[in-house]
Order: structure tokens, then sequence, then C-alpha cells
């Protein structure tokens, strides 16, 4: 083993030591009252960026990016962005602290992935009626697709006029390379256990019965979406489908199919959600995520016990699956 590799590990070493020995002092010296009142290990930290003259207060919640779960630890030092998991977390919080009056999630989203959209959606209803706090909604520049899945519970969606919304459907993508992989000697050989298996192969064309295989399934995530809108907004059945063939719309065309409730920005919609709830002036908090001490040994450990030849991610980009996924998605 070269000395790099040596230090490299004696680092690591030092390191879960120092990390073993905070965790065991806070566990000893410290109570998390949060988590014991709420049940979620908070971290993150309140911010308030409005102040109020009660200790009530409302939560602003972000929604920035393509609603996709992943790894949160390895966003750390990232470009902020959407984290999955971590936003469940907060609005399970948020539901169940009892200062909490009212939640606005500010959506900027193209969408995402369909069980994370239904995994959100469902965090929403069951706050509504299992702690009966109203959620608003205000949609920022884009709320499309999956950005509108998440927002059609809510008991009041406001929208500016040039919000780019709706894309009310499902998508699966997928490329076929099989003239290029024939122009330049590249055979795939494939040993599969079922007709379908290598279904959506790039490599060949796709057969009729996968297609509608394929389009079963996408009918299916579809009709849930029209009944999350039918359910949200008050509309009819075939009013959604009227209107849910994928086109896009501006705030203001929203607002007219109802599919938004007012255009307004999110300052207003904080003020409206203050005036409706009716308790005075309430101040208005934003959750931030945090890095402990402890984070950073972990992060730093797992940094210097990875290969240090992938500084960029690579081998973590290629190791990532390239399979179709089914998708509440806007794409250009």
């Amino acid at each position: 083993m070269s000395k790099k590799r040596w230090l490299a590990l004696l680092a690591v070493v030092v390191l879960f030591i120092l990390s073993t020995t905070f965790n065991f002092r806070a566990a000893t010296t410290t109570t998390n009252w949060d988590e014991l009142i709420t049940g979620v290990d908070r971290k993150w930290v309140e911010r308030t960026i409005r102040e109020g003259d009660r200790k009530e207060k409302i939560v602003v919640l972000d929604v920035n990016g393509v609603i996709q779960d992943q790894d949160d630890s390895s966003l750390l030092f990232q470009t902020p962005g959407y984290r999955h998991r971590t936003f469940l977390q907060m609005l399970e919080y948020a539901g169940k602290d009892p200062d909490v009056e009212g939640i606005i999630i500010r959506v900027n989203s193209p969408g995402g992935g369909v069980v994370e959209s239904a995994e959100v959606y469902d965090k929403i209803r069951s706050i509504q009626e299992e702690y009966f706090k109203k959620v608003y909604v205000s949609m920022g520049s884009m709320a499309a697709s999956g950005g509108y899945y998440i927002a059609a519970p809510a008991d009041k969606i406001f929208a500016n006029n040039s919000t780019i919304t709706g894309s009310l459907g499902v998508i699966m993508q997928s490329f076929n390379v099989a003239e290029l992989a024939e122009q330049i000697g590249i055979k795939e050989q494939t040993i599969k256990s079922g007709e379908y298996k290598d279904i959506m192969s790039p490599t060949r064309d796709m057969t009729d019965d996968e297609r509608e295989i394929l389009q079963s399934i996408i009918d299916d995530a579809y009709n849930e979406f029209v009944n999350v809108i039918v359910e949200g907004r008050g509309l009819t059945e075939t009013e959604v489908r009227n209107i849910a063939d994928g086109r896009i719309y501006s705030g203001a065309q929203a607002k007219e199919l109802d599919l938004v409730d007012e255009i307004g920005s999110y300052e207003e919609t904080v003020d409206a959600l203050i005036e409706d709830l009716g308790f005075g002036n309430l101040q208005v908090i934003r959750y931030e995520t945090s890095v402990g001490f402890n984070d950073l040994l972990q992060l730093s450990a797992e940094r210097l016990s990875t290969d240090q030849g992938d500084l960029l991610g690579l081998q973590q980009l290629l190791r990532q699956t390239n399979s179709p996924t089914l998708m509440y998605l806007y794409t250009k």
C-alpha cells in the first residue's frame, strides 16, 4: 500500500474516533426535545424572515428543482436544490409542531418522479387531515407536471401571470441508437429470462406488444394524476381530461381554467394566509439545513475513503442506471 493510502487510512481512523467521541458526549449530555415532541430528528434550523407579535408562526418550505429522491448527504456542499427525504421530514415536522398554524410551499419545479410526487402529495394530505393545518402553494417561474401534482391538494394556489404550469401528464423516454451502433460496429448480446425483460432496449425497435404494455403503465399513472386534480380542484373528470393533454399554461391561463385560485406574488401569498388564519400578525419562518461538526467529520471520512481519482464524481455518474423512469415531468 502506498504512503498516500496509509495517510488517508490514518485520517479516516482519526476522524472515526473523533466522531464516535462526539456522538457519545452529545447523547449523554443533551436531550433532543424536538425529536421527543414531534418524532422527527431535526437536521435544520429555523430562520425568521418576517417578525410577528405572537409565538404562532407559518412556515415556508421550498421545492426547487426536479422532485427526485437522491442521497441527501451527497448534496451537502453542492448547489442547493431539492432534497426529497429532508423535505418530507420538514413537512412532517411542520405538521406536528403545535406553534405552526399554516404552511406555504414555494414551488419552482418542472416536476419529477411519479413516486416522489405522490409521496409529497400524501404528506400534504395527511397534514391537512390529521393536524387541520392550511397549506398554501406559491408558484414561482415554473410549477409544471409533478410540480403541479404536489400543488393540487393545497387549500389555495397562487401563481404569477407568467408562471409556467400545466404539462399535466406522464412521460417515459429512452433513446434508440440501433442504427448508430450498427454503423460503428457495436452489437448487443442479451440473455434474458422472458420475452419482455429487455423492454425499451436502446439497441432495437420497440415491438407493438411492448408499446402496449408501457402505455398501460402510463395510463394508470395518468389516471391517478387526473384523480388528484379532480379531488384537489373540484373539477369534473371530463374537465380535467380536456385540459390535461400535456400542454403548458401561463399562470393567467391556469387561473381561467381553475387550476390556480389567485394571481399573486410570494409576498401576497404570505399576506393572504396570515389574513385567512385570523390570528393577527404571525411570524414567518423558513427551515434551513444546518451542517454540524459531526456532519463534517462523516463527510470527510466518506470523501477520504473513496477513490481520490473520482473528484468529479464520474464513477458515481457511470454507476447510475439509465433505465427509463416514469415521470411527471415537463421536458422542453
